[in-house]
Order: C-alpha cells, then sequence, then structure tokens
C-alpha cells in the first residue's frame, strides 16, 4: 500500500472514531462535564449514610416528582429517588424498602425551570450537595442540571444552570442540617 492510501485510511479512521465520538456525546443523557464533575458511582444511600463526606460535591442521580414548594426566592422539588443506570437513565430501585428508594430536594431560584417540569415523569439530576436536610434526614441539592423524561420513556425537556461551577449558599438563607423553610406544599400522587 502506498503512502497516499495509508494516510488515506487513517484519515478515514479517524473521521469515523471523531464522528461516533460526537454522536455518542450528542446523545448522551448527561452532559460530560458534569459526569466529570460527579462523585461517581455515589448513591442517595451513601449520601444519607454519609452527608459530610458529600458536602459541596456533585452528584448525579434520578428521581420522580412528589412534592414541590416555593417561597419568595427558591422553588423546592421533592423527588422520590430512581437510581440511575449506566446510560443515566432513571429506574425503580431493586429494594422499595431501602435507602436507595427514599426522597431528596432539589432547589433552584424561582421561574428558572420550563413550565413543563411538572410534566416530567421522571429526571436525571445533577446537583451540588448543600449539607443541609429536610425532614432530618433528606439531604438537599443545589440543582445545577436536569433532563426531564415523559411517562412514555420520551426526553421532553432540559434545563442548565448557566455557570456548572456555581456554589450557591444554602436555600433560604438556612444553615446546615436544619428543617426547610416555612413555605405552600403542592403534592403530586
Amino acid at each position: 500500500m502506498t503512502t497516499n492510501g495509508r494516510l488515506q485510511r487513517g484519515s478515514f479512521c479517524f473521521l469515523l472514531a471523531a464522528s461516533l465520538t460526537l454522536a455518542a456525546a450528542g446523545c448522551s443523557k448527561v452532559p460530560r462535564h458534569y459526569v466529570w464533575m460527579s462523585e461517581r458511582g455515589a448513591t442517595l444511600t451513601d449520601l444519607m449514610v454519609d452527608p459530610e463526606r458529600y458536602d459541596g460535591k456533585v452528584m448525579l442521580l434520578g428521581g420522580t416528582l412528589i412534592e414541590e414548594e416555593a417561597n419568595e426566592q427558591y422553588l423546592w422539588l421533592r423527588l422520590r429517588n430512581r437510581p440511575l443506570d449506566q446510560d443515566y437513565a432513571p429506574q425503580l430501585p431493586s429494594d422499595r424498602g431501602s435507602l436507595e428508594a427514599g426522597c431528596y430536594w432539589v432547589t433552584v431560584e424561582k421561574n428558572k425551570l420550563p413550565q413543563t417540569y411538572r410534566e416530567w415523569g421522571r429526571m436525571t439530576v445533577a446537583g451540588r450537595v448543600t449539607g443541609a436536610t429536610r425532614f432530618q434526614a433528606e439531604p438537599v441539592l443545589a440543582l445545577l442540571y436536569v433532563r426531564g423524561w415523559g411517562v412514555e420513556g420520551k426526553h421532553v425537556g432540559v434545563w442548565e444552570h448557566a455557570n456548572p461551577n456555581y456554589t450557591p449558599a444554602p436555600p433560604g438563607g438556612i444553615s446546615k442540617y436544619p428543617n426547610a423553610p416555612a413555605v405552600s406544599p403542592r403534592r403530586y400522587p
């Protein structure tokens, strides 16, 4: 084979590999930078058992919206955990009586999420652990990224904070490990 033929074949292989990589990244359920920022393999159980270890860290979790609260500045979403599979899609926990089937909260500035978030059957969440808890055990994450899934499994929405390195103060000026400020709850079936 000539040198020119090897170069053409090498260029073709490089372009094919680059195209496949870009196609895979475009189909990813979570942007790569959140995967890189996150605590790999960490679960809700890990966070609930050792909250200080994860304080200020980014976690990837799945969930289903079960309650919503709002105050003047923040929207609080209570999610029932749905562990993520290898493709970062939320799944039912294997043991519904375990900590992994528990709840956690995400908080975001009011009016930032798309109005369709209430229609999302499941969510893939990237959030920074605030160190605060609700109801003595449910951790609170500051929302950095969320991908909403429709009831039929179709992708229906995405929201991303403008700065992924954003480190908020605990919402509403609360200190670490208190109950949340008084707000009006909205429950979901």
